[in-house]
Formats: structure tokens, C-alpha cells, sequence
């Protein structure tokens, strides 16, 4: 998800207008400071912005704190068609749907948490305008460059006029406008869900990881692949490979080879093991990390060893480079599953568009992935949901999502409004982890094939 990267300044009058204004959903006061005020201020202490201001405006203060015994009352449907109005003239003049406070929470967050259904999908649609508005950017940045002098000069004149018009029907949904404040001000305390080292791929692949009863670590106790996902991989090779062997019928023969499946990131195996049930005509694997490699993949003892079986096929490296021999050779697969780390989604993206196409069975050919996009919180999830089908729909493939539920994997149970997702020790299967990557109660699980 793109956010923005922001100092915090004290608020000024105008500041402290605009976001009593959008708490208030006080509509013509809103539109007057709008001309000269962006929708992006942040309040000192908590950083809510104006649409956080807008959803908690419809619950009473005694309601903003999600402990509150008893839950605070619903909103009246003329205070949710108020916070509407206010949430969409936010969002017509630049607002940024996925903002965090303090908190590590979004507006939508608080939307979902307190059960305003008709707001949380607001934010969810105006994610989903600005994720793929910003994937056409990406792209258009890519070919260009030339005019990108001339813009930022553009844009600095227009900061220094000071008065910008009030947007009346752009319906735009925010995350457009990316700003950073050049004001030397002292720079309050980081929040405690911000992570002050990500992890990329290249810090990945030169990591050491270390193998564990229920997970696999990185060095910095970062979770690869952890047991709890076993549940998840079977029914998603159940419905990748929708006719296994029944319990009472013969298992396949030797002679009788099943279907060809190519599986990108092994892990801990869970997959390719469940895969191997299917006696696989042929099984390729592509593995990244050289440790996987040497002590899972490689080992003279593995029964993915090609020595030990000859129908499995290993290729160590980065699938953007060992994919591309696959295609030359004329391969095509009756199931692709696609399961990296510490890569985003326009990795997943660049493989569906380029290497499924070429490489799936076009009559039955299956293909699924980890769909854990976002799911540190429940709307970026939704969002990534949304984005993910429409790209694969324009990559001509059809999506079938397939509901599986999550138990509790945590002691607290934290995570089930939608909110952060960070801390090492958090109980349960998230002991020893740095960070817990699933803070959801549904997986939703993704099987696509070529548009007939």
C-alpha cells in the first residue's frame, strides 16, 4: 500500500477548524477552510486526520474507546448520511484513505471496528480507486520521466499561491497526493507500529533462517512460513486439483502419472508435500534462499532431491530468472502456486501477467496464491482483494474466492478490528515472532482460470 511520509507540525487555527468541522460533519464550514486548508492535517498527540475526525464523529465520546462497556449506541441514519457527505468532500480534495494515528489505525479502521459498514466501504472503494491509480502511475513513470522537472516546478508554484479551489465532484478517493513538509519543527515520537527496518528481498535472500517445530525465522525472527498455515494450503490444493485419488480408490501408479505443477517458494514444504499426494507427472519447485536450498531442497537425504525423484524439478534463483527458460521450453502446468517473501504486489502482478499466461494450462489449468495482501489489517485485505481480481480479470483470468476461517492465534485475540498487527511475544503462534503478518479471522482464498 502507498502512504504517505509526513512531518507533523503544530496545528494551526485553520487545522484545528478543518478537523473540528469534519468531526462535527459540519458541511459549509468544511467547504470554506478546504480552499485554503488540505484534507491531510494530522492532530497533535493522536494524528488523526479529517476522515478519522468524520467516522468517530458519528460515536459518542464515550464511545471512541473500543472497551467501552456498554458499546456505544449506532449512529442515527441522518448522522451516517452527514459523515458520508462529509467523508466524500474529503476525499473530492485530495484526503488520503489509509492515513494511520497513532494508533496504527486508518479511518476505515475505526469505520469497521465500531460496525459502520456503509463508511468502511467508502474507504474500501477509495483504496481501491488510488491503489490502481497509482499501479497506472507506476507505469507511466516507467516510459516517461522527461516532464517530471517541469511538474515538480509547477506544483511548488502552486503551493506558494497559498488558495487552492474546493473540489465539488471528483470522487478522486484520496492517496493521490503524496507531500512532504519541509518545515524544520521538532519531529514528534515515531509510533510504535512503525517499522523502522522492512524487509526486502535482497535483505531476505542474505538472511540466515532458522527451521523450527511450527515455523521458519529469518535472523531477525521475521516469520517465512509458519505450521498454522497447513489448514489453508490443503483446501487450496483440494481446489487446484479438484479429483485427488478418494480414500478407497488405488493410489496412482507410477505408470499412471498425475498432473504437472509448478510451485514458486518452498518454505517449509507444506505445499509441495501435499502436491506430492497427487504423484505429480512433473513437480517444479523455484526456490530463492540458499538455505532452503542446501538443507531442504538439495539434501542428499530429500525426497524433492531430483536424485530421490526424478519427476521433481528444482530451480534455485529468483523465478524473475529462472521462469523465463520454462517458457522457452514450451512448458505448461495443470497448477501454478505462487508463494514468496518480502516481495509486494507488483511481483505477484509481473508473475500472473507474464508467467501464468504462458506457462498455465489454458483447458483446466489452475492457478492460486498466498493471499495474505494487507492482512496486517482488515481493509487493506478488502482492498488488495478487489485490486488483485480486477488485475487478474484484465490478465484474462477469472477468480473464485473461496472462504476459510482463521482460529485465534493469539492468546489476546488482538487484530480483530482491523487494526495493527505488530509486536514479538504477542502469545499463542506469534511467541518468538517479530511480527504477526495475519491479524484476520478469514482467509480468502483465491482460485483463477483463463476466461472461456
Amino acid at each position: 500500500m502507498h502512504t504517505t511520509k509526513r512531518s507533523h507540525p503544530s496545528a494551526t487555527t485553520e487545522d484545528t477548524i478543518l478537523l473540528l468541522a469534519s468531526y462535527d460533519h459540519n458541511i459549509p464550514v468544511l467547504a470554506s477552510h478546504l480552499r485554503t486548508t488540505r484534507p491531510t492535517v494530522q492532530e497533535e498527540g493522536t494524528l488523526h486526520t479529517p476522515l478519522h475526525k468524520a467516522v468517530l464523529g458519528c460515536i459518542s465520546s464515550s464511545g471512541e474507546n473500543s472497551n467501552a462497556t456498554p458499546p456505544p449506541p449506532p449512529p442515527s441514519e441522518e448522522k451516517l448520511k452527514q459523515a458520508e457527505e462529509t467523508i466524500r468532500l474529503l476525499f473530492e480534495n485530495g484526503a488520503i484513505w489509509n492515513d494511520l494515528d497513532r494508533e496504527g489505525m486508518t479511518p476505515g479502521c475505526y469505520a469497521y471496528r465500531y460496525g459502520l459498514t456503509g463508511l468502511y466501504e467508502l474507504f474500501v472503494d477509495a483504496g481501491v480507486r488510488a491503489e490502481l491509480l497509482f499501479s497506472r502511475l507506476d507505469g507511466y513513470l516507467a516510459l516517461g520521466g522527461g516532464e517530471e522537472e517541469e511538474s515538480d516546478e509547477e506544483s511548488e508554484e502552486e503551493e506558494e499561491d497559498g488558495n487552492k479551489e474546493v473540489v465539488e465532484g471528483g470522487d478522486v478517493g484520496g492517496d493521490v497526493v503524496v507531500e512532504e513538509e519541509e518545515e524544520e519543527e521538532k519531529a514528534e515520537p515515531e509510533p510504535e507500529w512503525k517499522d523502522p527496518t522492512p524487509i526486502t528481498s535482497d535483505t531476505y535472500l542474505a538472511s540466515t533462517l532458522t527451521y523450527h517445530a511450527d515455523k521458519l525465522l529469518d535472523d531477525a525472527n521475521n516469520g517465512v512460513m509458519m505450521a498454522w498455515e497447513t489448514e489453508i494450503m490443503a483446501r487450496t490444493v483440494e481446489l487446484l486439483l479438484p479429483s485427488p485419488p478418494s480414500p478407497t480408490s488405488p493410489a496412482p501408479s507410477s505408470t499412471s502419472p498425475g498432473p504437472k505443477i509448478l510451485n514458486i517458494g518452498f518454505g517449509m514444504g507444506i505445499i509441495d508435500s501435499l502436491f506430492q499426494t497427487h504423484n505429480p507427472a512433473l513437480h517444479t519447485i523455484c526456490e530463492a534462499h540458499p538455505d532452503v536450498l542446501a538443507s531442504r531442497l538439495l539434501h542428499p537425504s530429500s525426497p524433492f532431491n531430483p536424485a530421490n525423484n526424478p519427476r521433481v524439478e528444482i530451480l534455485p534463483g529468483k523465478w524473475q530468472d529462472t521462469l523465463p527458460a520454462l517458457v522457452l521450453r514450451g512448458e505448461v502446468y495443470d497448477a501454478i502456486y505462487f508463494d514468496t517473501f518480502a516481495e509486494d504486489y507488483n511481483a505477484l502482478r509481473e508473475f500472473f501477467n507474464e508467467y501464468v499466461i504462458a506457462l498455465l494450462n489454458p483447458e483446466g489449468g489452475r492457478f492460486g496464491f498466498f493471499n495474505g495482501l494487507g492482512a496486517d489489517r482488515q481493509i487493506s485485505y478488502d482492498v488488495y482483494k478487489k485490486v488483485v481480481e480486477m488485475d487478474l480479470f484484465e490478465a484474462d483470468l477469472e477468480t473464485v474466492w473461496t472462504r476459510v476461517d482463521v482460529p485465534d492465534l493469539t492468546k489476546s485475540g488482538e487484530g480483530e478490528d482491523g487494526g495493527k498487527g505488530e509486536g514479538e511475544g504477542e502469545g499463542g503462534v506469534w511467541d518468538g515472532v517479530r511480527r504477526k503478518y495475519w491479524c484476520l479471522k478469514e482467509y480468502w482464498l483465491p482460485v483463477c482460470q483463463f476466461l472461456s
